[in-house]
């Protein structure tokens, strides 16, 4: 039998952002605005609510970890042999808000999956600041 390996690697995407968390919290929680920059889903901001992201290529099963309103959600990620957990963290600024996402738990053989998480996040975000400058 092998061994396992028990490392993990995660993705980390931080970004000032001109908006403030409460702005940011809504396109990170209500389904019509996720839908906009992310997938479609059924996510609800309640711990241990099980959703799903769908997409052309599939779909993400899901379950969140944790909810504080304005600064903390996590949720878990699972699709094709990925087990992993999405945390975003908001802290206010000056200026905005500072965004950080953090998916973390790639075993070192789910290379494909890691690196589509490291090239994917960025755009995420960028179509997140589209959607957030067209919020009211």
């Amino acid at each position: 039998m092998t061994d396992i390996s028990t490392e993990t690697r995660s993705v980390v995407i931080e970004r000032e952002m001109s908006f403030p968390a409460e702005k940011i919290w809504r396109a990170l929680t209500q389904p019509h605005l996720i839908q906009e920059w992310l997938m479609k889903s059924d996510f609800k901001p309640v711990v241990d609510h099980r959703f799903n992201f769908n997409a052309d290529w599939g779909a993400v099963d899901c379950r969140v970890m944790e909810v504080e309103p304005y600064k903390t959600l996590a949720y878990s990620w699972g699709a094709y042999g990925l087990e992993t957990l999405v945390t975003w963290t908001l802290t206010p600024t000056g200026t905005g808000t500072h965004l950080r996402m953090e998916q973390s738990g790639f075993r070192t053989d789910q290379r494909q999956a890691y690196g589509g998480a490291r090239s994917g996040w960025p755009q995420f975000f960028d179509k997140m600041e589209q959607v957030l400058e067209q919020l009211d």
